[in-house]
């Protein structure tokens, strides 16, 4: 590898996006273990990471891993400048009319640049090459209606290069609670994730064909394969940690059309038991990937802009909800995790948890897990006026 001194300008013409090598990704996980490797060892993470390709949402390409280098060099004489990964997810728009349009999203994580490379332009000449890069990118799957990513270093650093903050980024936090799990919430097994997510989906859709207040809005679908990337990376962890893997990845309660069901996944920033800060990164988490609730009609629509939610009439669902959240809470004390996180649940939900006693606190992100978003009009040309997005829920983290 050329030396530092050797580097080449980040506004070099020579510099592009392209895919790196089998060994250069194993060059690549080795580098970024320090960042995100979390309760694992390195050569644990680094098989993690290579198992990660292979599950769903991942595999047949829906993952495709990007490294800008000198387009001169060959592979074992480039050096590796800063790398990305873009995902591929199924996704809708919807005009004020309630029209449907079938397409993807692109979301766009593991961002990294070595850290005695940083300061030099890298980061910054990679997202721009990405943001032309993905506009048209695995088009045969269908239309790219823009490109997500989470940031972790606050507001302004993606936004230079297109990808603007999303107005809302708030969560939940509820204490683990060693409990008896509420008895009218039964436990979601793997085997009944496929069928919640289909009914899921089929409601997202209802909504989304309803005339709307917001001009234009888009939702990353909450399918299985976003369910099992998440679960398939706490399996490998806990069955390192644990020497097994959870059965529970949810629960759900209540009678048909008024149910409650939540699809969660754990995840280890940190070994069990060791000591750690107040912030989300330094406790381990139960993450709640999606949370539906039959009946509301809050759900799955812009929140800006909504009536005040209704109070009365769903006294089942209030019930069911408190049930599913205090199962979740009892499963992240028995799983030895530090909270429960629940991200932008409907104006119902929010009113309904409000009202429940659980001890529930609303945190609005400003630093960490920032959701932005550059989104692309149907002519190809970043759009003016973004469109609102829906459900930003933690399942469409990557």
């Amino acid at each position: 590898m050329v030396s530092t001194g050797e580097l080449p300008s980040s506004s070099c013409p020579d510099l592009h996006l392209t895919q790196p090598t089998s060994e250069e990704c194993i060059q690549i996980w080795s580098n970024t273990a320090s960042s995100w490797k979390d309760s694992l060892t390195v050569p644990l993470y680094v098989a993690e990471a290579q198992y990660l390709t292979t599950v769903p949402l991942a595999k047949d390409s829906g993952m495709t891993t990007w490294v800008l280098v000198d387009k001169n060099l060959l592979p074992g004489q480039r050096q590796i400048l800063c790398s990305s990964e873009s995902f591929r997810k199924h996704s809708l728009t919807s005009d004020c009319e309630g029209n449907v349009q079938e397409g993807l999203v692109h979301g766009v994580a593991s961002v990294f640049c070595p850290l005695e490379l940083r300061g030099r332009g890298y980061g910054t000449r990679h997202m721009n090459e990405l943001s032309k890069k993905l506009h048209g990118w695995q088009s045969e799957h269908g239309k790219s209606f823009g490109s997500v990513l989470y940031s972790d270093i606050g507001k302004k650093y993606y936004a230079r290069s297109g990808w603007l903050p999303n107005p809302r980024n708030g969560h939940f936090v509820l204490p683990p609670v060693k409990m008896e799990k509420p008895a009218m919430a039964q436990p979601v097994p793997e085997t009944k994730l496929g069928a919640l997510c289909l009914k899921d989906e089929a409601m997202i859709r209802k909504a989304m064909s309803t005339p709307s207040v917001a001009q234009k809005r888009v939702v990353i679908l909450p399918n299985l394969d976003h369910m099992l990337w998440h679960i398939r990376k706490e399996d490998f962890v806990t069955n390192h940690l644990f020497g097994k893997r959870p059965q529970a990845k949810g629960a759900i309660a209540g009678s048909p059309g008024k149910q409650v069901w939540a699809i969660w996944a754990r995840r280890y920033y940190h070994l069990p038991g060791r000591p750690h800060g107040e912030d989300e990164e330094g406790g381990n988490v139960l993450y709640v990937l999606r949370l539906v609730m039959e009946g509301d009609e809050t759900a799955n629509k812009p929140h800006d802009g909504q009536p005040p939610p209704p109070k009365d009439g769903f006294a089942e669902q209030a019930a069911a909800l408190r049930a599913v959240l205090q199962a979740a809470q009892a499963e992240a004390a028995e799983w030895r995790l530090d909270k429960v996180i629940l991200w932008e649940p409907s104006p119902l939900v929010q009113s309904i948890i409000g009202q429940s006693g659980l001890d529930a606190t609303w945190v609005e992100r400003q630093e960490k897990a920032i959701a932005s978003a550059l989104w692309i009009s149907d002519d190809g040309d970043t759009v003016d006026e973004a469109p609102t997005w829906v459900n930003n829920e933690h399942y469409s983290w990557c």
